[in-house]
């Protein structure tokens, strides 16, 4: 009997997965052509591409749960998605593997005003959670800028945050409970509609777990009832360190705003153009601050920010008169990213947090980095918090710039970690920021991460090639010191 070539039996394999899958998922829920298949080779992070085996489009629990059984049984690597708005990577598919969308998971399920809370399906559009429930006078706190797209399983995925998260927390301290498929097909819930659970943190185990561990199914919000007022001012400066140095004097007066967010004269320019909302152009930096709460203590924290900016050398500050102006000040700041758009052909987002303190010091530095790659920058970040966003301007029809970019990119975030800070802050690290783990973390530091990923998929199936810079074999992982050579992952492929 004639032996299959290697080829014919990949495609052979193939096949017979496609066929299980679509037992499990019939009708249009498994998507096999490549035209189809293109729409999910990338997230947010443009630059690596790669078409799925097929992808599959659940829309019940029961088939979640069917279709991660299976795959684990034939041994067949499973990728979660969900809007793919991730900018680290985390939702990069594989050439061998199953590309598990979330889409039809767009339910919300249930709105409990008394126990102040939502529970949604993953698929549930973050603005979709405050609009649901805006008219009773109540949000969802964290809010991302892609929040009109991004949703809510991926946010829990990536542990989102949002320009209103200094005061209210991110994803993880606005959930109260998830409920989880895991690689074997087991069907999981954390948490709940009560405060806080009994046990382990298995909620905030996985919040933030980048679709290592599980996929989740359904997630209970907790939402907020609307503040009684909010004002927002805008708060420019001659010097970057300038501003840098304000963020770190308000926080240090022991003035939480609702908002802290800042933008240097790169963003500032390009959301003005975009968006036309009368920033003011001859700065160098802009802070939007924004308190909330009773009229009469946003009068008095506006003259006691107002005092600290001009102490900080403030060169303008402007104060919202209404609602609509606040929302005009921030509509700036949520294109800032599609404004970038219109000044450079391609640009890199970053990700990475630092001590408040260290603000004025990296933003210098930044600039160092900036003349050394040759390569331009825009600064839009989460001040309030530390957590920077630097767009990175590059055009990728140039031979080398993309390459720059992401070298550029990396000494950004070891200068993070040098400062005292982290590799992310919101993002992840997918792909993205894999390789630089090992600035953050030592052989045994990453061998005790893995080991709780081999206590959910001790086979690694679920989203491999993610975050890890290096994998080792769960049995390997019993031992505390780790001697076990390196399993590389495939080169990632480049758009």
């Amino acid at each position: 009997m004639k032996m299959p070539t290697p080829d014919a039996a990949v495609l052979q394999r193939r096949a017979e997965i496609i066929a299980a899958l679509r037992q499990i998922v019939p009708g249009e829920g498994v998507i096999v052509s490549e035209t189809e298949r293109r729409v999910y080779e990338s997230d947010g992070l443009t630059a690596y591409r790669q078409l799925p085996m097929v992808v599959v489009l659940p829309s019940r629990v029961d088939q979640v749960a069917a279709v991660l059984s299976y795959c684990k049984e034939m041994g067949v690597k499973v990728v979660p998605r969900g809007a793919g708005t991730s900018l680290s990577g985390g939702a990069l598919p594989l050439a061998d593997g199953v590309l598990l969308g979330m889409a039809k998971f767009n339910r919300i399920l249930e709105i409990d005003y008394d126990n102040r809370c939502v529970i949604a399906q993953p698929g549930v559009t973050n603005l979709a959670l405050s609009q649901a429930v805006e008219q009773a006078g109540f949000y969802y706190a964290p809010d991302p800028s892609s929040q009109i797209a991004c949703t809510i399983g991926g946010n829990v995925a990536e542990n989102s945050g949002g320009v209103h998260c200094l005061k209210y927390g991110l994803t993880t301290n606005n959930i109260l409970g998830i409920e989880i498929v895991t690689m074997d097909g087991e069907v999981i819930r954390l948490g709940g509609k009560h405060f806080d659970a009994e046990g382990y943190d298995l909620l905030g185990v996985m919040t933030g777990s980048e679709g290592l561990l599980g996929v989740v199914t359904e997630v209970t919000v907790r939402i907020l009832p609307k503040p009684t007022a909010a004002r927002a001012m805008l708060i420019g400066f001659a010097k970057t360190e300038d501003a840098g140095e304000c963020v770190a004097a308000v926080i240090g007066a022991g003035i939480i705003p609702g908002g802290m967010e800042m933008m240097d004269r790169p963003a500032i320019h390009a959301a003005e153009a975009f968006v036309g909302v009368g920033y003011p152009l001859d700065v160098e930096a802009l802070l939007i601050v924004e308190l909330d709460g009773p009229p009469a203590e946003i009068d008095h924290l506006i003259g006691k920010v107002e005092r600290i900016a001009r102490d900080h050398h403030a060169t303008a500050i402007r104060i919202s008169r209404d609602d609509a102006e606040r929302l005009a000040f921030w509509s700036g700041r949520k294109a800032a990213f599609p404004a970038v758009g219109r000044i450079s052909p391609d640009y890199y987002c970053m990700d990475g947090t630092i001590p408040r303190g260290r603000l004025a010091q990296v933003l210098s530095r930044m600039r160092n980095l900036s003349e050394t790659h040759g390569l331009g920058v825009a600064n839009v970040f989460h001040a309030g918090d530390g957590n920077l966003h630097p767009l990175i301007l590059y055009d990728a029809n140039k031979p080398g710039e993309i390459e720059r970019a992401e070298a550029f990119g990396s000494d950004i975030l070891r200068l993070c970690v040098e400062v005292g800070g982290v590799l992310t802050g919101e993002h992840g690290v997918g792909v993205e920021k894999r390789d630089l783990m090992g600035t953050m973390f030592d052989e045994t530091d990453l061998a005790h991460q893995q080991r709780l990923k081999c206590a959910f998929d001790p086979e690694g199936l679920l989203n491999p090639g993610k975050v890890f810079p290096q994998l080792h074999r769960c049995a390997e992982l019993g031992r505390l010191h780790v001697h076990s050579g390196r399993l590389p992952f495939p080169d990632l492929p480049r758009f």
